[in-house]
């Protein structure tokens, strides 16, 4: 069994506060790249946490025609 070091166990006892919730830190991630969020700097769909670009701007933002920005990124 591994060691854990004291840092690591620090780091993970620290909480965020988002969506009503407490998170551990590493655990707020959005739902669908699984990028590590800050508390305040991601989007919100459904009480679930999204980061805001490209993620929630292409999956929930207005539709766009190819204009180069995140709203016309798609996801498979």
């Amino acid at each position: 069994v591994p060691q854990l070091t004291h840092s690591f166990l620090s780091v993970a006892a620290e909480k965020v506060t988002s969506l009503g919730k407490d998170w551990h830190r590493p655990c707020l991630r959005c739902e669908k790249c699984n990028k590590t969020l800050t508390s305040g700097g991601h989007a919100e769909h459904d009480g679930k946490p999204y980061c805001n670009h490209p993620c929630y701007a292409a999956l929930f933002g207005p539709k766009g025609f190819g204009r180069g920005g995140a709203e016309s990124h798609t996801f498979k």
